[in-house]
């Protein structure tokens, strides 16, 4: 059995909230600089060259790559053989998340009542998924989430006789109607079968992947291919000005459903798609 404390927890979430949201991943910058050989406009090519300048700006200042450092999403792979001490689990991530967004000088995006509508003030609550499985380690993956992409996603309840069809005309029509809403050039992730939440769940899951990899199964990275020359055939661009880059990649994930359904969801990402991950 291993003993993990609380305060390591807290530090450790701490400090994943501050990096997620001041270093770009170098999956993201490598597609944005590669995406720039892509582009035959100026205008475009100059936007992807700004966003790469805007990360290495933010990285050397220790600042913020983007004004809306998101909702704190956390998912927790916790192994069976580990005990959690001095506390709640879930509360020293909370505090984890309140003490990175202070002490990074991030924005307090989070409001304690959707209708009422009060800001909380610190960024929490932050919203946290578990997994359980075996061995001895705490993975945590902290994924601010900014809403100008989180509110472009969508989820439908296909009909089985849609098929792969179905999924992909769904898909694109969802980045389509998202237009330049979602800060282009996008992430896309897709998330198919299970119930209605667990397809939106895959969907958010599939944001953690390296932009670029391809899912083992052999049709689904078949689709991933597809839907990535579909998007960025919808002309969008970078910024929403135009282009051959709508999206820097797309990732897709299935679960088992039901033989009456054909769940989907889209979770779009901003060309940022932060994320940053420890292992206790």
């Amino acid at each position: 059995m291993k003993t993990i404390h609380t305060s390591q927890i807290i530090d450790t979430v701490e400090k994943l909230c501050i990096d997620a949201n001041v270093y770009l991943n170098h999956d993201i910058r490598d597609a944005l600089i590669k995406a720039q050989s892509l582009e035959e406009s100026e205008g475009a090519k100059s936007i992807l060259q700004s966003l790469v300048e805007n990360a290495e700006i933010a990285a050397r200042e220790g600042m913020a790559i983007c004004q809306d450092t998101g909702m704190a999403i956390v998912f927790v792979t916790i192994g069976q053989d580990v005990s959690i001490i001095g506390g709640s689990l879930t509360e020293a991530i909370q505090e984890g998340v309140r003490r990175g967004y202070k002490k990074g000088y991030l924005r307090s995006s989070i409001v304690g009542d959707p209708l009422i509508r009060k800001n909380t003030g610190d960024n929490t609550p932050a919203v946290i998924h578990y997994d359980m499985v075996e061995g001895d380690q705490l993975k945590i993956e902290v994924a601010p989430k900014g809403f100008g992409s989180e509110n472009m996603g969508a989820l439908k309840m296909l009909k089985p006789s849609d098929g792969i069809e179905g999924v992909r005309r769904f898909v694109v029509e969802t980045v389509s109607n998202a237009g330049p809403n979602p800060c282009p050039p996008i992430v896309v992730g897709v998330g198919i079968g299970g119930s209605m939440e667990k397809c939106a769940l895959l969907a958010k899951k599939a944001l953690l992947r390296p932009v670029g990899s391809e899912n083992p199964r052999k049709h689904l990275a078949e689709l991933e291919k597809q839907l990535l020359d579909e998007i960025n055939q919808l002309g969008i661009g970078p910024a929403g000005l135009g282009g051959r880059v709508t999206a820097l990649g797309v990732m897709v994930e299935a679960y088992p459903t039901h033989i009456a359904g054909l769940p989907v969801a889209v979770n779009i990402s901003c060309h940022v798609t932060r994320h940053r991950s420890a292992v206790l």
